[in-house]
């Protein structure tokens, strides 16, 4: 399969409470087997125990700012939702592959609707049969996390009556 090599750039998420980064060294190096470039802002995957020397061993180019990130890439990967700040460092034509949930923020879609970037949301994304591989996982771990929360709620220091489930 040949293709023509892209830029790929993948910041760190600055949303607040968000961990995780849009590539990990393992995608980096089956992309960048394809001859793709992709590019790290320093850090990004720290907050899942990934160092930069994870991301440079697998192909990468680590960069020191998001904007120079953005600035390099034909591709922006994400995690969640671009924030005010990276809205406005896309450009036109620029790719974005994230989830976005454009019905919940007017402001940001208009503001991707102007940058005039090619805004693919993952949890638009179907298959052949028209399931949603990429919102799937994101179900089942909310699923699971479902029973953690509530026995959060349970606790008496939390409002909750103090049993335990099980």
């Amino acid at each position: 399969m040949s293709s023509t090599p892209i830029a790929i750039g993948v910041p760190k998420e600055i949303k607040n409470h968000e961990y995780r980064v849009g590539m990990v060294p393992s995608s980096v190096r089956e992309v960048a087997a394809y001859g793709h470039k992709i590019f790290i802002e320093t850090n990004a995957g720290m907050g899942i125990g990934l160092t930069d020397k994870d991301y440079i061993d697998a192909g990468a180019t680590i960069l020191s700012t998001a904007a120079e990130v953005f600035a390099v890439a034909d591709m922006i990967v994400k995690v969640k939702e671009p924030q005010a700040v990276e809205r406005a460092m896309l450009r036109p034509g620029q790719l974005l592959f994230t989830y976005l949930h454009l019905a919940a923020d007017h402001l940001q879609t208009e503001e991707l609707i102007s940058s005039k970037s090619i805004c693919i949301a993952y949890e638009t994304v179907t298959d052949r049969n028209g399931l949603l591989p990429l919102l799937a996982p994101m179900s089942e771990v909310a699923g699971r996390m479902s029973v953690q929360a509530a026995a959060q709620c349970l606790e008496k220091p939390r409002g909750g009556c103090g049993m335990l489930l099980g």
